[in-house]
This record gives structure tokens, sequence and C-alpha cells, in this order.
């Protein structure tokens, strides 16, 4: 009997969709057990969130500061893998994840084990999944693959239908013109795809070597022209986080002002910085093409964007 302990938070709802329909194979399999435990803050975030709530998250979040969350409950299974789903906060892990990756219970129950992560998220995740392999790194887990999947919809797209999503509650078509907010449904049922790799693999101990068990199946595709982006907005977070954090903690009326000349700051930023870097940048990946990516092909890693397996593991068979 192969045991899997799956650990996550879904504000929305929208990961845990993913997740159940990637181990949707697992769950079929008598020879595994799934086991799903959920993290909960003691102070939960709201949804919809109000605009300051969600940007007073920002300092934290970048800093890695873990909020307090309810003590998860113990069990005697030693797990042969750790599948952890997780949103993106301001390009880092969500800070529920944090706080769980911080715990004593990540420490004891993922040492020495091989770690999946599953994002689900808009379309800049890279900055957000180093930080994850350095708490992975700190729990001594090893990371075997990253399963990425992001919003239906091109940049501009996103942009809008992904923060109405989150301020409003409302995901559905805008105007005709935008998409339904969040990943597709058809991407979510094809999530069954890495579910029976996994069942695999496990049925053969692959898991045991702690080497990639979802590459070939377009696991993850980083977006190039994104890179140098997540990079500058996460020193961008940095700076103005180290402020905040300074001024106040969270929640506390001292520091939204300071909060509010940040967004102020963002965005002026956008309609002005922003174009012009994008066009600066568009310059130097034509000059620099090789190294651009090379810097893709470290971020892919483990799994890889390769396609080779996807005939052997359709959502349909």
């Amino acid at each position: 009997m192969k045991k899997v302990l799956v650990i996550s938070y879904s504000q929305t709802g929208q990961l845990s969709q993913v997740t159940n329909s990637m181990l949707a194979p697992l769950e079929e399999d008598e020879n595994i057990e799934v086991v799903y435990k959920k993290i909960e803050p003691l102070k939960p975030y709201p949804f919809p969130w109000d605009f300051m709530s969600f940007m007073d998250c920002f300092p934290e979040s970048v800093y890695l500061d873990p909020p307090k969350i309810k003590e998860i409950e113990e069990d005697d299974n030693d797990y042969d893998l750790i599948i952890l789903p997780y949103q993106v906060w301001f390009l880092s892990p969500s800070l529920p994840i944090t706080a769980f990756l911080k715990s004593d219970y990540a420490k004891r129950k993922l040492k020495g084990k091989p770690v999946i992560t599953l994002i689900g998220c808009r379309n800049m995740w890279v900055m957000a999944q180093e930080k994850m392999k350095q708490l992975l790194t700190e729990v001594e887990a090893k990371l075997i693959d990253n399963i990425v999947l992001i919003d239906q919809g091109n940049s501009l797209a996103t942009f809008i239908t992904t923060p109405r999503w989150m301020l409003t509650g409302k995901r559905d078509s805008l105007w005709g013109i935008f998409p339904e907010a969040g990943i597709s449904k058809k991407d979510i049922k094809e999530a069954s795809r890495f579910g029976k790799a996994i069942k695999q693999a496990l049925a053969k101990d692959e898991e045991k070597k702690q080497k990639s068990i979802c590459s070939g199946l377009n696991t993850v595709n980083v977006d190039e022209k994104l890179i140098k982006s997540e990079q500058i907005g996460t020193k961008s977070f940095m700076i103005w986080g180290k402020l905040i954090r300074k001024v106040g903690k969270q929640g506390e009326a001292k520091r939204k002002p300071i909060v509010i000349l940040y967004v102020v700051f963002l965005l002026l930023m956008i309609i002005t910085i922003v174009p012009i870097n994008m066009l600066v940048q568009t310059i130097i990946r034509k000059i620099n093409k090789e190294k651009i990516l090379e810097q893709k092909k470290i971020y892919e890693a483990p799994s890889g964007s390769a396609k080779d397996r996807m005939k052997d593991f359709s959502a349909d068979e």
C-alpha cells in the first residue's frame, strides 16, 4: 500500500478542483491511500478580498512571514509521496502554505520525502517557486516535480479578469471580450494525466529514485517574456515590503498610508515604466536568446515542458 499525503490551502476552491482532478486516478487505485489535510489560518483570509486587506498581505508574503495556523492533526503514517498544491500571492507562495512549511509538522513529515508541487495561478509563478524550493530545502524535502496550470487568456485579459474575480467574486466572461477568470475547465479535466503518471510511477516504486515522474507531460512552461518582469517585481516588493513592515504589523492602521502610497507608485509604474521596460526586454531577449532559453530551462526544472509522453496519459483514456 502506497501512502500519499496532500496538504493544501484553497481560498477560492479552484485549487481544490485542480487537485481533485489530478488525483482522481490515485483515488481509484486500491493500492494507494490518499490522505488530505487542509491548512487553516487562525484568522481566515477573506474571499472575495477587499482591496486593502489584499494589499496589506504583500509585505509578509514576500518576506515569508508565517501567519498562525491551526495545528495539523498528527498521524502515524510514513508517506511515500507528498503533494503540495499552492496559490501564488505577490510572486511568493501564499501565506498559509508558507506557514505550513515553517511548522514542526512539515519538518517531521517532509524530511527526506519526495515532493510534487502543484501551482494554480495567473501567469507569474517563477519567483514563487524559487522561494518554494528554498522552503523545501529548509525542511530537507526533495522536489521531484512542479506542475503548473495558469489562468486562461493572455496577460492583458488576466490582468483584468483575475483581479475582478479576487475582489468581487465574479469570474464570468466579461463584455464578451475577456474569458472567464481562472483556469479553463479543459485544463482542469486534463490534469488527470499527471495523476495517471503518478499512479504508474508509484506502482513501480519510481518515487524512491527522487527524480521527476511527470516529465514529458507538458508539466510546466515558463514564459520567458515574464522572467525579467518577475525579477523586477520581486525587488520592488522586497524594498517596499521592508519599509511597510518597519512602520507596523499586518492589519495595523498606521501602515495603511504607506500601502496606499505603494499602490499609487505601482500604478504609475504600470502606466509609464512597464511599457518601456517590455520594449527594452524584447530587444534584450533577441540579443541574448541562448541565455534566456537557458534560464527558461533552469526555471522549468525538474519537470520540464516536453510533451513526449502526452499520448500515453491522455485524460480521455
